[in-house]
């Protein structure tokens, strides 16, 4: 117990002494995970309070981040493909800005794909179950979700700590620090995490109405 209260205050200490190296070191103790949980559900709400408190975030956030990276992809690949055959120039950090860009999309569509309910649930079979069972399987989905949500959202923020601290700059670019893109992946999953704990109210509330707790959706529905 101790070992793990040690862990915890480490993790602490770096995050107060703003050093990217000694919080990456704390971040391989186990207790890495406990932090984790407390940042998946506490932060997780709160990020679920704000969003929900500014409506504009709630409705436009994760769809404003995917258009306007994708956009940005698009228009570096289109522009330097033309420099590169038509006039065989070609900035440097083109090859490298998209994939990065991709990473955010990625993530931040998985976000909104959960506030959606377009993922992956199976919901013709599940609609088929009393409510008992639907409520079970909108739980278990809750406790999966979150669970991956831990392990990327530590996970990531150990490799975001490791690039901070040995300055990795984005190729091409003299001062474009790779950290900035990588911290994007957490910070996608802890709104993914607001998304499901927001989705899991929802469905218990319905169950406690009476009504059907799964519901039909599709990606064109908002």
């Amino acid at each position: 117990m101790s070992s793990f209260s040690e862990g915890i205050g480490a993790i602490f200490d770096a995050i107060l002494a703003g050093d990217s190296w000694m919080f990456a070191e704390s971040l391989n103790h186990s207790a890495a995970y406990i932090v984790g949980i407390f940042v998946v559900l506490v932060g997780g709400f709160i990020v679920l309070k704000i969003l929900q408190a500014v409506p504009i975030l709630d409705n436009h956030l994760e769809r404003t981040i995917l258009i306007t990276s994708y956009l940005v992809i698009a228009a570096v690949i289109f522009v330097e493909v033309i420099r590169r055959f038509v006039f065989q120039s070609q900035v440097p950090w083109s090859t490298t800005l998209p994939p990065y860009l991709f990473l955010i999309m990625t993530w931040v569509g998985c976000a909104y794909n959960t506030r959606l309910r377009s993922h992956l649930s199976f919901s013709e079979f599940r609609a088929g179950m009393p409510p008992a069972g639907q409520l079970f399987c909108v739980c278990l989905d809750a406790v999966l979700w979150l669970t991956f949500a831990l392990i990327v959202i530590v996970t990531t923020t150990k490799q975001t700590a490791n690039s901070a601290a040995n300055f990795q700059i984005l190729l091409g670019t003299d001062n474009i620090l790779q950290w900035w893109f990588y911290a994007c992946v957490p910070a996608s999953w802890l709104i993914l995490s607001a998304r499901v704990i927001e989705n899991l109210i929802e469905d218990i509330s319905r169950f406690r109405a009476g009504e059907p707790v799964v519901q039909q959706t599709s990606m064109i529905s908002d």
